[in-house]
């Protein structure tokens, strides 16, 4: 069982391509968790050991999260290898529930790109103190300080440099080091040699002012240092105990800077991770106290306390379901019965172990701190386990909506039976891949995050299930609202002997911007008794899952009720939501409803010599192109592009560009459909039901 001041809980995340699992597979290596660097690509046959799945080696890019742990100098360092690609931002998203600090990749050519911005967002939904590594610092184009003003100005960061290059581009062979202020040079075959030396006399000025810089940041966070700087020599141990209280209250961010290829910065890293990053002991984690109506509180690593863990991932493997744990408090032992606090349902451990990427070793204690997993239980994503009197719950992750749609048909009865059980197993996994069957059109429909998201997740039938699948045409998940205000005063009446059913609503529906449907009360003088506006407000939402234009789901709209009546006899909460429901339904289709499109971010980063070429291909693809970055050799272009325009989109980018374009996208936002395009929409819709 580890020393709690001596564990870090760490998640590296990045843009695509950025370098996490090269870095983190040098930080395996000189740890001493692997005796043999392998490439992300797998040139060697092997590939990264973090990207344990065939389809990940084959493709050179990370689909699920992996987990390990090592050793460096006494303290022991659980890592989580992230998702670079949006399509996989879940996995991202439930990795960075569970740490205590993060480390962000950048490219020291691409800077803060997309995605990066995706990935600081959610690191700031969980409040995690943020460290900045600036990678590929051997590359042609390679500038530090580019990036540091790009994690000013675009992410508001106070990022301030630990460490200089030396040099830049294939001279890149050593940094320095602000604290200690020595230069470090990097040598041999594979760069393992490290030789500490002065910095040289042409780069001092310009150390001694970044330091000065570091030195304002984080003196407010040690009194003593201050003292010591006015004694005109710097205390390097106050200044490391200023630069980790400062980091972990989110003061500022500290950027280091080496390249993971060339194996330049990754042991420096590693030192920083330990001197700066935050132990469990400095984290408060937020629970929900579900006795008393989820009242937030803050939960504190006690080993001593009852257990409360959370299943932050599961994967369903040959033997049972494998449940990746975080121990927020107590200590979980072999044969410890716990409480799942959503079913209700208890479990006996049979088995605990640690994990490094798809192998296991087994450990008889996972307590407050740690991060373990269990088998055979079955359990959701999120799920939190307790034991004794503790009615804890975590914190749910935000769980983004799928935004494209596929139909898959199995070809045969053994390809239909594997499927149900492929698609079991992926749903549980992930909470961003939704599948349903269409009883109209007789197939099965899964809806994801984009191509690629979808695009994997078919190829894993195939491979791991033997699915012999049909892929339809992608559907793009289009939705509804409406364009102006409109009042309603709707009576429903139904009498047949005895009693019968009596509700009258009035109010008016509204459009929104860029907020969630939501219904408003406004009754008074009890017109509508309390008892029945629950089913009014149950109404609303019910009528939102189809609308009435295209049958698409409803968003921004609000519907307000501040009038009405009701029978002593003949009223109910059934009475009152079906006049509800049809009252909506009557003023939709006068309040001129229109069609939303999904419209997403695309980055795209190009030669020169392709710019009016990739600009015009925007253009006909009805994009908007809001930011342009030019530079000797390359064009960034950041636009928006509806997501009904982009299938195939990469294609065609690689063919105008002869395969040198890079191209990134995410959702953005949903915007309103051209007129035009509408109508061949709800033509299309009623050819359909014809």
């Amino acid at each position: 069982m580890s020393e709690m001041t001596k564990l870090r809980n760490i998640g590296i995340s990045a843009h695509i391509d950025s370098g996490k699992t090269t870095l983190t597979e040098r930080i395996l290596f000189y740890s001493g968790r692997i005796h043999k660097i392998h490439e992300v690509r797998g040139k060697d046959g092997v590939g990264a050991t973090m990207d344990s799945m065939e389809l990940e080696k084959e493709r050179g890019i990370t689909i699920s999260s992996a987990t390990t742990n090592v050793s460096w100098k006494k303290h022991e360092i659980n890592i989580i290898d992230t998702p670079g690609h949006v399509d996989f931002t879940i996995e991202v998203e439930n990795a960075l529930r569970v740490l205590d600090g993060a480390i962000l990749v950048l490219c020291a050519v691409g800077g803060v790109q997309s995605q990066t911005i995706t990935v600081v967002r959610q690191m700031r939904r969980h409040r995690i103190p943020i460290m900045a590594f600036i990678n590929k610092m051997d590359r042609t184009g390679a500038d530090a300080f580019k990036v540091l003003n790009q994690l000013h100005e675009k992410l508001g960061m106070n990022a301030v440099f630990l460490q200089l290059p030396i040099s830049n581009g294939e001279n890149f062979r050593g940094i320095i080091d602000l604290v200690t202020m020595k230069a470090l040079y990097y040598s041999g075959e594979n760069n393992e040699t490290i030789h500490i030396d002065e910095i040289p006399a042409d780069r001092l000025e310009e150390a001694t002012k970044y330091q000065e810089m570091l030195f304002e940041n984080v003196s407010m966070f040690c009194d003593n240092l201050m003292e010591s700087y006015l004694e005109g020599k710097l205390d390097v141990p106050l200044l490391r105990i200023a630069i980790r209280k400062a980091t972990i209250a989110r003061d500022i961010v500290p950027v280091l800077v080496g390249s993971a290829y060339k194996n330049i910065g990754a042991r420096a890293l590693l030192d920083a991770v330990i001197e700066y990053s935050p132990s469990p002991l400095d984290i408060t984690n937020t629970a929900y106290d579900i006795i008393h109506h989820d009242r937030e509180i803050e939960i504190y690593s006690d080993r001593t306390k009852d257990v409360v863990a959370m299943a932050f991932k599961i994967e369903n493997q040959q033997y049972g379901q494998l449940t990746y744990l975080r121990v927020y408090q107590g200590t979980i032992k072999k044969g410890t019965d716990l409480t799942n606090l959503i079913t209700g349902k208890k479990i006996k451990v049979g088995r605990l172990a640690k994990l490094h990427a798809n192998n296991m070793e087994d450990i008889d204690i996972a307590a407050a701190g740690d991060i373990a997993a269990i088998f055979g239980v079955d359990c959701a994503l999120g799920d939190t386990f307790v034991t004794g009197n503790a009615h804890f719950s975590m914190r749910h992750a935000y769980v983004p909506e799928p935004i494209l749609s596929i139909s898959i048909q199995p070809e045969d009865k053994k390809s239909s039976d594997n499927m149900a059980k492929a698609l079991s197993r992926f749903t549980r996994e992930d909470p961003t891949f939704k599948t349903y069957f269409d009883d109209e059109a007789a197939e099965t429909i899964i809806s994801g995050m984009g191509e690629l998201h979808l695009d994997v997740y078919v190829e894993r039938m195939r491979r791991e299930y033997g699915c012999l699948i049909k892929v339809g045409i992608p559907q793009v998940a289009y939705r509804e609202s409406i364009s102006k205000e409109v009042h309603f005063n709707y009576i429903h009446k139904k009498q047949s002997g005895g009693r019968g059913q009596f509700a009258r609503v009035a109010g008016y529906l509204a459009p929104l911007e860029d907020e969630d449907s939501r219904f408003v009360q406004k009754v008074t003088g009890g017109v509508i008794p309390s008892t029945y506006l629950p089913a009014c407000e149950k109404g609303f939402y019910k009528t939102l899952t189809k609308g009435g234009l295209a049958e698409f789901p409803i968003v921004q709209v609000e519907m307000v009720i501040n009038d009405g009546a009701y029978h002593e006899v003949d009223s109910s909460q059934m009475a009152f939501e079906i006049a509800t429901i049809a009252a909506f339904r009557e003023t939709y289709k006068k309040a001129q409803p229109f069609l939303l499109e999904p419209v997403m971010l695309v980055d795209i980063e190009t030669p020169n010599e392709f710019r009016s070429s990739v600009m015009g291909s925007i253009n006909q693809r009805r994009g908007l192109i809001s930011e342009t970055e030019i530079d000797e050799q390359f064009t960034r272009i950041v636009s928006d592009i509806p997501l009904a325009e982009i299938f195939g989109y990469v294609t065609t980018l690689r063919s105008l560009t002869q395969g040198k374009v890079d191209f990134n996208m995410q959702f953005h936002t949903y915007r309103k459909v051209p007129m035009s395009i509408q109508e061949e929409l709800l033509k299309k819709v009623r050819d359909e039901k014809a």
